[in-house]
């Protein structure tokens, strides 16, 4: 009777690290980055961190619009590259809204369904398609992408959001306003034709607050 109790126990613990596999664990022993409402949705990826690749399409990029690849490396402290790191980007649609298809679950319900996740390969270089963002309604804010950090040791944290330098909501305002964390997020888009094509390196680290120092 022991040993059959003893085998639904351990069943039942492996059925839950299998359904849990993008869970916090207690590897996130380093927190750093301060509060940070909605991170946590980078747990929600439908896909497991270990299969993630560095390549990722967002769910708007066969709809109309300016088609748009931001590709980068992301850094260690150190100046070398930094390989299995997690992102999670969202952003609005064409309107300026963050749609929503009406079976949301979790953060989904605010961060709509036009994001995705990637992981650094062994380069520290990560790539994802998608059609550029609008402003909110009104324009009062500029375009952006919402991008959120998670290295193995550590918890999830926000960097600045990727804004586009030829918006012309960013004013001279605005961009003093950046807090570079993890690097300036303003990227220069380059028209190629048929999309848009931008850069932005990710340095781990920098500006974040009580990131471990050396």
């Amino acid at each position: 009777m022991k040993l059959l109790f003893l085998f639904a126990v351990l069943l039942i613990s492996n059925i839950g690290c299998t359904q849990n596999s993008n869970k916090k664990t207690g590897q996130d022993n380093i927190h750093v980055g301060g509060s940070c409402e909605g991170c946590e949705a980078i747990h929600e990826s439908p896909i497991p961190f270990d299969s993630l690749k560095e390549l990722c399409w967002l769910p708007d990029w066969n709809n109309k619009g300016i088609k748009l690849a931001i590709n980068g490396v992301v850094y260690k402290a150190d100046g070398t590259p930094a390989p299995n790191v997690i992102i999670y980007v969202y952003h609005t649609d064409q309107t300026g809204v963050y749609p929503k298809k009406g079976d949301e679950k979790g953060w989904a319900k605010r961060h709509g369904y036009i994001r995705g996740w990637m992981k650094t390969n062994e380069k520290g270089e990560y790539k994802f398609f998608t059609l550029r963002p609008a402003a909110y309604p009104g324009r009062e804010a500029p375009e952006h992408i919402h991008v959120t950090i998670k290295e193995q040791d550590k918890n999830e944290y926000w960097i600045d959001e990727y804004l586009f330098d030829d918006d012309p909501i960013l004013t001279d305002k605005e961009r003093k306003n950046c807090q570079d964390r993890g690097g300036s997020g303003i990227i220069k888009v380059k028209d190629v034709g048929n999309m848009l094509k931008a850069e932005r390196n990710i340095y781990l680290g920098k500006n974040i607050p009580d990131y471990p120092k050396k």
